[in-house]
């Protein structure tokens, strides 16, 4: 009887920690593919990032330029006119309307900023084009944790009993090593 009892004890073991190993590994599994999921999702939070910000971005920089390109057809304008004069008198009022438009200029817009805001355009580019670059990184990563686990022996057998499938790493479409055109017009 001693043997017997010993005998199902051992098997009793044998089963429980068989069953331990299946639920790790199955949990496992569970935390790897959640992780791939969530990587994911931050791949396309940030490539929504960048359609929301950048049209935006553009259209300022845009308008900016547009204003200061007002600013100084204006101002050209204005200065033509002392070529033109032909008597202090002349000279005087081309001066006078130089310096009205400028002070127009001044009091609508006290700051010129377009190369300040052509500038964190350009930082604003870069900085959402690296999240991008991370976040697909980390996607990447993520998805060679997860397929690793569900390939390798033990691993393999417990994903396919609950039909874990690998994931596909990030590729980048046709066509994506160019750059986007931002000043296109």
């Amino acid at each position: 009887m001693k043997k017997s009892v010993l005998l199902l004890l051992v098997v009793f073991g044998l089963v429980a920690v068989l069953g331990i190993w299946i639920w790790k590994s199955y949990n496992g599994l569970v935390d790897k593919q959640l992780t791939v999921d969530e990587a994911y999702a931050q791949v396309q939070t940030d490539y929504q990032r960048r359609a929301d910000l950048i049209p935006n971005l553009v259209r300022t920089v845009k308008a900016g330029a547009k204003n200061e390109k007002e600013i100084l057809e204006n101002v050209t304008a204005a200065r033509s006119g002392i070529s033109s004069a032909k008597s202090p008198a002349q000279l005087d009022a081309a001066g006078a309307q130089i310096n009205r438009a400028i002070n127009i200029v001044m009091e609508s817009y006290p700051q010129i900023r377009g190369t300040e805001l052509f500038g964190k355009l350009m930082n604003d580019l870069e900085g959402t084009e690296n999240r991008i670059k991370e976040s697909r990184k980390d996607y990447n990563s993520a998805v060679k944790s997860y397929n690793s686990s569900t390939k390798k022996f033990p691993g393999n057998i417990v994903a396919s009993w609950f039909d874990f499938e690998p994931k596909e790493f990030f590729e980048a479409t046709a066509g994506s090593e160019k750059a986007p055109e931002v000043f296109a017009e």
